[in-house]
């Protein structure tokens, strides 16, 4: 079974079919375990993750419940996803291949459903893919792997729960990796000559992101290579004042070093033959 946290919390089948999750509450307790990717969470941080302030009559017996209800929403789909959720004491965590930690098949001990393989989660692919994209020398290699990992976003992490404290600190993690990647897929598809095509793309991410100093380097270097100096001046220039009106700082020595390279019309900013 898949789970999916890179855009609205989801399941699928192994088979890729989606799994229905009923009840924001069931969904809101399937995004916590996400976010603890696969450690225990303590009965109490549930209940108070779920309902706050706002508490049911019963705390634990209503948690019971939702997690009786997301067991058999995961059984409905693939047979033992059930035990998928499992309940070490205090608590409740899924059972998720983590790159090792809960890898491949687990017994659970339950005679009647045998074994059931660990769940996979998108954010662990994603992860695994811009790992081995940074160990991969050859860059078209490399930026199969980083596209092949961006495409597995679907929207912001945890986007129907983002501004839940409790998917807060997960969301603004993977949100920060993914910038990471998409920089550093930036960088290698200039050496590999896509200069013209990347302008867009590079502009649509600063004007979300406007003080990524690493995003606006390669945009200045897009605009340059795309015969377009006057424009990677003035990309420069946006930053500066940017950097200087918010933060108070000046643009780092790699980004003004790129200015005067820009200036001087250096032969070490063409495109790669």
């Amino acid at each position: 079974m898949r789970f999916g946290v890179l855009g609205p919390v989801a399941v699928w089948t192994g088979d890729g079919e989606p799994v229905p999750v009923p009840g924001l509450k069931v969904r809101a307790l399937l995004a916590v375990l996400l976010a603890h990717e696969g450690r225990p969470v303590a009965a109490a941080r549930l209940i108070d993750a779920l309902w706050g302030e706002d508490l049911p009559g019963d705390p634990a017996g209503t948690l019971s419940g939702k997690v009786t209800q997301l067991r058999r929403a995961l059984e409905r789909a693939e047979p033992g996803g059930r035990r998928l959720v499992v309940s070490p004491p205090p608590g409740y965590r899924l059972r998720l291949d983590a790159g090792g930690v809960d890898a491949g098949t687990v017994d659970t001990g339950t005679v009647d459903t045998g074994t059931v393989d660990a769940g996979t989660v998108d954010a662990v692919r994603f992860r695994a893919l811009t790992a081995r994209a940074r160990e991969t020398a050859d860059p078209r290699a490399r930026a199969g792997l980083l596209s092949d990992a961006l495409a597995l976003w679907r929207g912001p992490a945890f986007a129907d729960f983002a501004d839940e404290p409790f998917a807060r600190t997960a969301a603004v993690r993977l949100t920060e990796e993914r910038l990471a990647a998409q920089e550093e897929h930036a960088e290698v598809r200039l050496i590999l000559g896509e200069d013209i095509g990347l302008v867009p793309e590079l502009a649509e991410l600063l004007a979300a992101h406007p003080l990524r100093e690493r995003l606006r380097a390669a945009h200045m270097r897009a605009l340059y290579r795309s015969g377009r100096p006057g424009d990677a001046l003035d990309s420069y220039e946006e930053f500066r004042v940017l950097l200087a009106d918010e933060l108070g700082l000046d643009p780092g020595p790699d980004l003004a070093a790129l200015h005067r390279a820009v200036l001087t019309r250096d032969p070490a900013l063409a495109a790669p033959a």
